[in-house]
């Protein structure tokens, strides 16, 4: 049924996408030349993370446990080898001229404050479609149907509540908003691991409500804040995002499973269905209770975070030609990547020849490293601050 709900749905975005991936090929194509990747960083980078992974499954013999005498020889050596690989992985980064994962931009602190976050919230994510559905089946001893009954609310918040989040970011950008939504998740979960087991059925959708709000509010602010901390790499910063979003599923997973499964008696399979759905929910309740802990950090990072300042830049003394070209970029209000501004100029009139005064705002746009550009005269502004390969076309495209 999943696989053909799913189908169609993904049939579809491959048919409306493709203009843009024929876009992006063929952007791909005319910048490969310049492009250098370092193929063993990414190597090492993918064994890392696979280690890592690796490590807390439980592909070994025996029951799926961390104390067993299986469980032991296999789990111990692989998280050795995770480290091992990572001390190698950086080490190689760090010597490389041109590295697969740049560790200086994670000296950026509102960066890498940003990046915390965001693996916090990834880690809630993944820690409700894990336990969730643990404690409605086998802590209350409830049919399947009744997990999407409990997780039905979330989702549908997810329809309009991320566009309401970013529209209040863009416009108002409020320190509270993303260390608030931290603390709905927090709040939730703290519900949910005391009470689940004492109200009714549907009193777990009402006590999902501040997880569903809080997750579909952080997603949107974050993802503007993390790229907008790094403006000179947003490449790498897109990079990070997913890559954090990754990790933060898979250490989500891991420790609710984890605590999840040192909380429950080795022979639970042999004790009375009340006796086990009893341990089950005091499982659940020490999983939530760790959620509940990384959420308050999470959410106490973004409380101290400094917000990225969104404004014009100022202009640059100086009398050299570098500080000319800035000084002119910046009279021309040339954009940073990535961004939208009005810009007025003075423009040719076609008619007569001569130059008018300033008309009215003109849009500069980057989409994916072109620009419309409908000024001549800002040519000069966006060659000194851009910082792509700029190509001067006869139809004022650059």
């Amino acid at each position: 049924m999943v696989l053909l709900t799913s189908l169609p749905i993904g049939l579809l975005a491959i048919r409306y996408s493709y203009p843009l991936l024929k876009y992006q090929v063929q952007q791909a194509s005319a910048g490969a030349s310049w492009i250098n990747i370092n193929y063993i960083g990414a190597a090492l980078m993918v064994a890392t993370l696979g280690t890592f992974i690796l490590s807390g499954l439980h592909i070994h013999e025996g029951d799926e446990s961390f104390v067993t005498p299986e469980a032991v020889g296999y789990h111990i050596p692989m998280n050795l080898l995770f480290l091992a690989l990572l001390a190698l992985f950086i080490v190689v980064q760090q010597r490389s001229n041109e590295p697969f994962l740049d560790f200086g931009y994670f000296r950026r602190k509102y960066f890498s404050m940003a990046l915390f976050t965001n693996t916090t919230f990834h880690l809630s994510m993944l820690a409700v479609v894990t336990l969730i559905p643990i404690m409605v089946e086998d802590g209350l001893g409830q049919m399947p149907i009744i997990v999407t009954m409990v997780l039905l609310p979330n989702q549908f918040l997810g329809l309009f509540l991320p566009s309401l989040a970013g529209w209040v970011h863009d416009r108002y950008n409020p320190r509270w908003l993303r260390p608030g939504s931290l603390g709905l998740i927090a709040l939730g979960f703290l519900l949910l691991g005391f009470f689940a087991g004492e109200v009714p059925l549907w009193g777990l959708p009402v006590m999902m409500l501040p997880v569903g709000i809080g997750s579909n509010l952080f997603n949107t602010a974050d993802n503007a804040v993390v790229m907008n901390t790094l403006e000179e790499n947003r490449s790498f910063a897109s990079g990070m995002l997913e890559t954090t979003r990754q990790m933060g599923h898979t250490i989500g997973t891991t420790i609710s499973a984890t605590i999840l499964g040192l909380a429950l008696p080795v022979a639970i399979d042999l004790m009375p269905v009340f006796e086990a759905q009893a341990a089950f929910r005091q499982g659940f309740q020490y999983s939530s209770l760790a959620v509940v802990w990384i959420m308050a950090a999470g959410a106490f990072v973004a409380m101290i975070q400094r917000m990225p300042h969104r404004g014009r830049p100022a202009p640059e003394q100086g009398t050299g030609a570098a500080s000319q070209r800035r000084r002119l970029g910046a009279r021309h209000h040339i954009p940073r990547p990535g961004w939208m501004y009005p810009i007025k100029t003075k423009s040719q009139n076609n008619a007569t020849g001569s130059t008018g005064g300033p008309v009215q705002p003109t849009a500069l746009i980057w989409i994916g490293g072109w620009v419309e550009l409908t000024a001549p005269s800002l040519r000069q502004g966006l060659q000194a601050r851009c910082r792509l390969p700029v190509t001067v076309k006869s139809d004022d495209r650059v």
